[in-house]
Parts: C-alpha cells; sequence; structure tokens
C-alpha cells in the first residue's frame, strides 16, 4: 500500500535508482571540482573557508543531529510524545533548528507501517538534523520511483519489508520537511542514549534504510 501526501506533482525517470545515484555522483562531483577550481582562480571563494562550511554541515549541522533526536524519542516516552506532537519545538529543545527545518514534522515507523521521505519537485531536505541531502535524494529516479514504487525502490536500498507492511509516502515541500523515527530495533533496552545514536543512520532517518541492529553497530 502506498500513500503519497504532498502537493508536488511526480517527477518522470525509469533508471535504477542505485545505479543512476552512483551515475549522477561521479558527475556531479566532476562539476563541483571544476566549477570550485575556477571560482578559486578567479579568487571568488576561499577554499578553506569552504571546507569550513562543509565540515559545518556534514558534522556539526548532519545527520548526528538526528540520530540524537531518533535516540531521544527512543529512550524518553515523554519526549516522543512531544515530537508526535510538534516536532519543531521538541527538535529545539535539544538545539537543533534554523534554516530548512523551520517546521518539522517527525513520522515513526512500527511493525506495520514503513515511512519513506521524498520531494518530487526539488530537493527540500531537513538541513539541521540531517545535513546536506545526498545525491541520489535530489535524482530524478528517486524521485519518481519513491511514488511509483516505493517497495521496489526500498529493495535496491537494502531494504526488504513483509508484505503486511504498509509504505507511507511523504513528500517533502519547502513549509514542510519530514523526519523518520526508525523502528527501535530489539535487544536494545536499557541502553544510553548516545549508545542508541550509533544505530541511526542518515537513510533511516529518511525512510531509504533502517537502524542498525546492536551487532552490526558493534563490528
Amino acid at each position: 500500500m502506498t500513500i503519497a501526501t504532498g502537493c508536488c506533482p511526480p517527477a518522470s525517470g525509469g533508471d535504477d535508482g542505485h545505479d543512476a545515484a552512483s551515475r549522477d555522483d561521479a558527475a556531479m562531483a566532476r562539476r563541483v571540482a571544476a566549477i570550485e577550481s575556477v571560482l578559486t582562480q578567479k579568487g571568488y571563494i576561499d577554499p578553506a573557508a569552504l571546507e569550513a562550511i562543509i565540515e559545518t554541515y556534514e558534522h556539526k549541522i548532519g545527520p548526528r543531529n538526528g540520530a540524537r533526536v531518533v535516540a531521544r524519542a527512543w529512550a524518553d516516552p515523554a519526549y516522543s510524545e512531544r515530537l508526535a506532537r510538534d516536532a519543531t519545538a521538541a527538535i529545539a529543545e535539544l538545539g537543533y533548528g534554523g534554516r530548512q527545518g523551520e517546521h518539522m514534522v517527525a513520522v515513526r515507523n512500527t511493525r506495520r507501517l514503513h515511512n519513506l521521505v521524498v520531494c518530487t519537485l526539488c530537493s527540500c531536505y531537513p538541513w539541521p538534523v540531517l545535513g546536506l541531502p545526498p545525491v541520489w535524494y535530489k535524482s530524478a529516479p528517486y524521485r519518481s520511483r519513491a511514488v511509483l514504487d516505493p517497495r521496489g525502490l526500498l529493495g535496491e536500498f537494502g531494504v526488504t519489508l513483509p508484505e503486511g507492511v504498509a509504505i507511507r509516502v511523504w513528500d517533502s515541500t519547502a513549509e514542510t520537511r519530514y523526519l523518520v523515527v526508525p523502528d527501535r530495533p530489539p535487544g536494545t533496552e536499557g541502553w544510553s542514549e548516545e549508545r542508541l545514536a550509533d544505530l541511526v543512520t542518515r537513510d533511516s532517518m529518511v525512510g531509504a534504510g533502517l537502524a542498525l541492529a546492536p551487532e552490526r553497530a558493534a563490528a
């Protein structure tokens, strides 16, 4: 079962998500390197300043922030309720918020429901909790197939769901961004929030992955 929400029309595209994403990654890397080289030569940008910005979004304003939000929700039922009721305010409690995260909605995975986030129009993404969007999230094949064939798309990411699990697709917009709270792995009772956060991946907070099993996190 697929339920698409939001106002953006689905994008077109038919390539397999991961193969297309790999090609997009390589092409994008070449374009970025070329543009950066030209701008540096002309004195328009400072490479050190650019690296500092990237470092900030990858490590300070990045997936680790979202992982801490998820870990708190797993460990604290009262916080989980606040997150479900007003995700923007609950996320701000942990010090995260701002541009690209002004209006957040948290959606929780369960044994019967799996949530997947896409932006069918462009690449709306919750920067304060997930950092910069990966190339595959912005690719036309992902944006199209997330709506048309979410179960098949998830399979390409290595996520195989039982037939009885419904899939709900959430369409991010410039006004509303989504954070998926993945299902908490069994065998993690009594774990600290810091340890729980190690199980939370970026992809799991988009819905394109699952939280790591305890043994995988320890490996």
